[in-house]
């Protein structure tokens, strides 16, 4: 696992451009990292999903009216390629975040490192570790959400598609909608292949329009599985309560 851990800094963080990033999350509140994770270690978390010593809770999501589907919250210590991946995508999200807060005239800001971050929810009592796996199987999907999970809510995160569309599934694209003051509200559907990465708003984002800036909502959800079986890593990076 250590020359995956690698893999993540030399294959994905160093050609990240971030610059761009930045301006598709401001633009339209979300951004895509192309072969984020290699297909490899896309096979690897897939294979982790099999084993339930590795999770502290599995949520069918019927169950609680989510849609259908399921998925798995990780327990300590995370898989290392999970954990590099939260510790090496904090720093340059946590500029933006600052940026969206200031914009926002919001007074909290968020430290540089995902350490200090999360000394400051386990202090609030956030402890749980957030990183998921989801499953969907064919006629699945799940409802527009936001994953919030306590007082400190970090403004972005990310979902790593890690099956393959087209081959191993069909249908399920990933989906966002923004509601807009005194608007209706703008779907978008983000189109990823295996490996890829969306990184996209939590909750709030900050807008300019012609009386200066505002907030819109985001939410997040999947639509419906034609066929197959379709497996995402989810990326969170405030823990929970």
């Amino acid at each position: 696992m250590a020359a995956a851990v690698a893999a993540v800094k030399l294959a994905c963080m160093k050609t990240i451009d971030w610059q761009a990033v930045g301006a598709n999350l401001d633009a339209w509140g979300s951004a895509t990292v192309n072969r984020c994770v290699s297909a490899r270690d896309c096979e690897s978390l897939m294979a982790v999903y099999a084993d339930a010593a590795r999770f502290r809770s599995r949520v069918v999501m019927a169950q609680h009216g989510f849609g259908r589907g399921e998925y798995k919250y990780f327990s300590h210590p995370l898989p290392p390629l999970v954990a590099e991946l939260r510790t090496a995508l904090y720093p340059p999200l946590a500029k933006i975040a600052n940026r969206w807060n200031e914009s926002l005239k919001i007074p909290a800001r968020f430290p540089p490192t995902h350490a200090a971050y999360l000394k400051r929810c386990h202090a609030a009592g956030q402890t749980r570790p957030t990183p998921l796996l989801l499953r969907y199987g064919e006629g699945d999907y799940n409802c527009l959400h936001q994953d919030l999970y306590g007082d400190h809510v970090f403004p972005l995160q990310v979902t790593v598609l890690l099956s393959r569309p087209g081959e191993d599934f069909t249908g399920g694209e990933f989906v966002l909608t923004e509601q807009r003051p005194r608007m209706q509200s703008r779907a978008e559907v983000v189109p990823l292949a295996q490996g890829d990465a969306v990184i996209f708003a939590v909750n709030e984002r900050p807008v300019h329009g012609s009386k200066g800036v505002y907030r819109v909502k985001m939410r997040h959800g999947v639509s419906r599985l034609r066929s197959g079986s379709r497996f995402t890593l989810g990326l969170i990076f405030h823990d929970a309560k």
